[in-house]
């Protein structure tokens, strides 16, 4: 749980990669997260 694991936010950066967990354009992912939420 670390800078050495793939999966956590910590280790992404340590990789320099993006996922789930560190989208490339936070303010973009949470416009989505709403969009999402109030689709139904």
């Amino acid at each position: 749980m670390g800078k050495g694991d793939s999966r956590s936010r910590r280790g992404k950066i340590y990789q320099g990669s993006f996922g789930k967990t560190r989208p490339k354009d936070p303010a973009r992912a949470k416009k989505r997260a709403v969009k999402r939420s109030t689709k139904k």
